[in-house]
């Protein structure tokens, strides 16, 4: 096994590390702080394996199939775990806890269904035999998404204004990878939308 695929075993032990943290809160002091540290080193080994396996030659099937696993696996979770913070981050908002809970939950729900309607996507390319190229908006988006959910568990730990003034950052940064996600899934399949006809005889 080479190193790429090693870091990207190495992301997804890092999820339950990350998921333990978060939920120690009262046990374990800044577990917010914590485990949204722990969750910025695991989105960092993301461009780590992959510029390493890019650089070096070192590509591989099973590296294909991790990488991107270890990548949807760890933001989907946290997103998920972001839902559970009613009583801590949203709780900073004052009256408009309920409405960005709301909007917070329909983004997510858009989020993960991107992720799976492009997943799908991908599998029709590859039986097909089509190669499709890493679209730019995409490494945009992502780069949205790992920075508001860095910056939205970390609030939860910041006292007083100071944490609401992060979260409102949080959720603005998460507003804009909202945006970027629905921008480059439409974009994608436009681009590719040879994926989707039927080969005539």
């Amino acid at each position: 096994m080479n190193l790429p695929n090693k870091i990207s075993i190495t992301r997804i032990c890092m999820i339950p590390v990350f998921v333990l943290a978060f939920f120690l809160d009262g046990i374990l002091p800044f577990n917010y702080a914590i485990a949204a540290v722990i969750f910025a080193i695991a989105a960092c080994t993301d461009f780590i394996d992959g510029y390493i396996a890019r650089s070096r030659g070192l590509v591989t099937n099973l590296g294909k199939f991790l990488d991107p696993i270890a990548d949807k696996v760890l933001v989907a979770t946290a997103m998920i775990v972001i839902l559970t913070m009613q009583d801590s981050l949203f709780a900073m908002l004052g009256e408009m806890q309920t409405a960005i809970y709301i909007g917070t939950a329909i983004s997510i729900s858009v989020i993960l269904a991107r992720e799976l309607i492009i997943s799908a996507f991908r599998q029709i390319a590859a039986a097909n035999g089509v190669v499709m190229a890493a679209d730019k908006l995409g490494k945009y988006k992502t780069t949205f998404q790992d920075a508001s959910i860095f910056v939205l568990i970390l609030a939860a730990d910041i006292p007083d204004t100071a944490g609401v003034v992060v979260a409102w950052i949080g959720f603005a940064l998460f507003a804009v990878a909202t945006i970027l996600t629905v921008w480059s899934g439409i974009s994608y399949v436009v681009k590719n939308k040879q994926v989707l006809q039927d080969k005539k005889d």
